[in-house]
């Protein structure tokens, strides 16, 4: 049987999604911005589709705002954030941990001139309150910090440190890429605190190409992309309709049934760690966070080789983000892993859709890759 445990970088499309994906393309495929029928069927979709994705983020539909992707939200709320908050201050806060899509957009800000303070991880790959407090200074417009780590599956306490920012009188906007986060770590707008949240669709079995940003009302930041009045004038370009009704669709679905979903997760993460320990001694575990990943290293091995092992079988895995093509993980650097621990690391990811027999599948494999494999690597 084939295995795809890969889901932390992309899910397959459910079929409710793929649905009504299918029915605005041949159907309602008016233009939503046109005041003709067709169009006012499309914006109807539209505004129905925006009211269920914010109704799963706790926030207003008017703070929601379609993107093409995670990193196309992350990249405005970074960019565009730091330029509205510069009367503030020209220091920002990040970690070393974040996903490209933050690391790059902060680099772009550092080589025009801002100043940049990297944390560094906690040993699982989060980052600590404490660490963000101590690099908090009057003039930092920005912080921005991943909810849940894409590698390690990490989480970070942003509530905490939306807390203290507040606590602290602190004028520095908060964002968080929660797009490892949404749908599988319970989360509200409100209660999390942050000014600004990333999330993505493909993530959660909806179709890739759609984002979105959520941007706390009152915070008026520049558009990142220019033209049209689309998306009250905050983000041009016709709006992605099959995508978006498919991303409402794949909410709607997970929403559904989240908590039996994530429990069936977290069931499969420990059966999959269990058997990893008991039968691999050799093997070593990242700690546990988000119900979706479990990362595992084979100290001593390849994870080029490891995984072509596995494919050979039909079982897919990574080895750190799919973004970074195979690239030595950053992450796994940042948290002071030796070497060989890293250079053998694999990342197995979980959707609703994991079956324990996959899991299975996946730790007698592994097994056969760590016994057959030993004498070439070792």
């Amino acid at each position: 049987m084939s295995a795809y445990l890969d889901n932390a970088a992309t899910t397959r499309v459910c079929p409710e999604a793929a649905q009504a994906a299918l029915k605005v393309m041949t159907e309602i495929y008016g233009n939503p911005s046109s005041t003709y029928a067709l169009g006012r069927k499309a914006r109807s979709v539209l505004d129905t589709s925006r009211a269920v994705i914010a109704g799963a983020l706790g926030c207003s539909p008017s703070e929601l705002y379609f993107t093409s992707c995670g990193s196309e939200s992350d990249n405005w709320a970074v960019i565009c954030s730091a330029e509205a908050q510069k009367r503030i201050g020209r220091h920002v806060i990040t970690s070393a941990v974040e996903h490209d899509a933050v690391r790059k957009s902060f680099d772009r800000l550092e080589s025009l001139g801002w100043e940049v303070t990297r944390l560094a991880p906690e040993s699982d790959g989060s980052i600590s309150v404490r660490a963000v407090t101590e690099a908090l200074r009057a003039d930092t417009a920005l912080v921005s910090l991943m909810l849940v780590n894409n590698e390690t599956g990490a989480v970070t306490d942003i509530a905490a440190i939306a807390k203290e920012l507040k606590k602290r009188g602190s004028k520095a906007l908060l964002h968080t890429d929660a797009v490892q986060g949404f749908m599988k770590v319970p989360f509200k707008a409100k209660s999390l605190g942050a000014d600004m949240i990333s999330i993505s669709g493909h993530k959660i079995h909806a179709p890739k190409g759609i984002g979105a940003l959520y941007i706390r009302k009152g915070l008026r930041l520049p558009p990142f992309i220019v033209g049209g009045s689309q998306e009250g004038g905050m983000r041009a370009g016709t709006e992605a309709m099959p995508q978006i009704a498919a991303f409402a669709e794949a909410v709607n679905t997970a929403a559904a049934h989240m908590q039996e979903n994530l429990e069936r997760m977290r069931e499969l993460q420990r059966r999959c760690a269990g058997r990893i320990a008991a039968e691999i001694p050799d093997a070593r575990l990242l700690p546990l966070g988000a119900p979706h990943i479990i990362g595992i290293s084979l100290p001593g091995y390849k994870s080029e080789v490891i995984m072509n092992f596995l494919e050979a079988k039909e079982i897919y895995v990574s080895r750190s983000s799919a973004c970074k093509r195979g690239a030595r993980s950053h992450v796994l650097e940042a948290i002071g892993l030796p070497n060989d621990v890293i250079d053998g690391s694999i990342r197995v990811g979980l959707s609703r859709f994991t079956t324990a027999e996959e899991i299975d599948e996946f730790c007698s494999a592994l097994r056969e890759a760590h016994e057959r494999l030993f004498t070439v690597l070792r």
